[in-house]
């Protein structure tokens, strides 16, 4: 099973806005290639996390890699972790609104809010249930990823047009 770059879904693709379907022990194969396919997609950008509807898949599947990039200088530091049938509570009703970008959405950004301290269950790879807290910026990239298995984009999540600036201003903010 060798893994591949997968083309990333730009916003406009219908895959983007569908619900993806739970993985199942009927999926497991394709699960399999599609967590490889994640890991090496997201390695060639300066993203911290990649959704299978973003490569076409349109399976409850993403990896959470945050990482010091150009995109996010100030990320902290951790390994990929692909995430099956992800589901998330949050732990507190304290939101923070901060900048988000996406890599089926280039050139822009925008400021979203979302909680800062979350509870979440998935299972890995070698079929196990794994429970953790997220905090801060590694819960926002959660939170991102989780709406695209829900056929949402962070745009749907901005509660004013005056919160969306384009990639280059953002870059001097």
């Amino acid at each position: 099973m060798t893994a591949q770059v997968r083309e990333i879904a730009l916003l406009g693709e219908p895959v983007l806005r569908k619900i993806a379907s739970l993985v199942t022990v009927d999926t497991t194969k394709q699960a399999m290639q599609t967590a490889n396919d994640l890991l090496v997609s997201l390695e060639g950008t300066n993203g911290v996390g990649l959704a299978a509807p973003q490569i076409f898949e349109s399976l409850r599947m993403m990896v959470v890699a945050s990482k010091p990039t150009k995109r996010y200088p100030t990320a902290p530091q951790m390994e990929p972790i692909i995430m099956i049938n992800p589901n998330f509570t949050p732990l507190s009703n304290d939101m923070e609104k901060d900048w988000e970008g996406c890599l089926s959405i280039p050139g822009i950004r925008g400021k979203v809010p979302r909680y800062r301290s979350i509870g979440i269950d998935f299972t890995d790879l070698a079929g196990q249930r794994i429970e953790m807290e997220l905090t801060g910026f590694v819960a926002r990239i959660f939170q991102h990823e989780y709406d695209h298995l829900e056929g949402l984009v962070y745009l749907d999540r901005i509660e004013n047009n005056q919160d969306i600036i384009s990639e280059a201003v953002f870059l001097n903010l």
